[in-house]
């Protein structure tokens, strides 16, 4: 067993990457899932952390020798060209986007906001990317004096990260937004509970309006409702994101009170959505 690792370029549409029988992506390797059970708890997830960079190291080593040197590639028409590839992006969830960026679990990978800031609606620097490399450069000066480095700086102590060596990247700029669990199962999922509640539409209501939508295209048809549903993966998520708004319209809030505001909310969440996946 292992976690795959897969490869795309980026000059590839959204809506053909996104479908697995286009074949936009490519299986290029495979990283050990070893829990290493003879280590202590501290020590486990420094070696782990250590081995995932290790790993890329060897996977991605081709990519930084030919992002300064390149080399050559034919086009679709035929034609050469000297390329030079860069490491663009990359694409994980927020355990993975803490490991590859070598933050601590609780921080945001992107901006030094600290985890009592993390719901604040204001702008943080981001983390520099040039202080980090001059920070893991000291992985070979001596363990203590690159501990103390790594603790001042905020990062976690990995010898050398594959990104270390990469020209033209900021692995902090690289690291891209987590639609499924940040926003469907994050956002999405807290507004169609409170849709759902009692203390808002309630789900009798909801769930006898999901039966009554006619079969269309483009939409998911949920013929018991969507409060029913005990396991909501993306695809179901995006299906109630496309008629959550036909569901709740005119529909009356307990004690008399107008629904124009909860109206107003969900409209703002759901353009939010639309608006991030872009």
């Amino acid at each position: 067993m292992g976690y795959p690792v897969y490869v795309t370029i980026g000059n590839v549409l959204k809506d053909i990457r996104q479908k697995p029988s286009c074949r936009a992506q490519i299986l290029v390797a495979y990283i050990p899932t070893s829990k290493l059970e003879g280590l202590g708890k501290t020590a486990r997830r420094r070696a782990q952390a250590n081995l995932f960079h290790s790993c890329l190291q060897l996977v991605l080593g081709p990519v930084a020798l030919y992002g300064k040197t390149g080399v050559a590639m034919v086009g679709g028409d035929g034609v050469w060209h000297r390329c030079h590839p860069i490491f663009a992006c990359f694409v994980g969830d927020y355990p993975e986007q803490t490991l590859a960026t070598c933050t601590y679990y609780g921080r945001c990978p992107k901006c030094l906001a600290s985890p009592d800031q993390l719901g604040e609606c204001g702008p943080f620097p981001p983390w520099d990317h040039h202080k980090a490399t001059e920070t893991y450069s000291l992985a070979d000066e001596g363990v203590r004096q690159f501990h103390a480095a790594c603790r001042e700086a905020g990062l976690k102590p990995v010898f050398h990260p594959f990104w270390e060596t990469f020209p033209l990247v900021d692995i902090y700029l690289s690291i891209t937004p987590d639609i499924l669990h940040q926003l469907l199962q994050g956002v999405m999922k807290h507004l169609i509970s409170w849709v759902t509640s009692l203390s808002a539409f309630g789900p009798t209501e909801i769930d006898a309006r999901c039966q009554s939508i006619p079969p269309n295209h483009h939409i998911t048809l949920f013929s018991k409702g969507i409060t029913m549903l005990s396991r909501v993966l993306g695809k179901e998520h995006k299906g109630i994101c496309r008629i959550l708004i036909g569901l709740v319209i005119n529909l009356p809030l307990p004690h008399g009170q107008a629904p124009t505001r909860v109206l107003r909310a969900v409209r703002a969440l759901l353009d939010f959505l639309y608006l991030a996946q872009l």
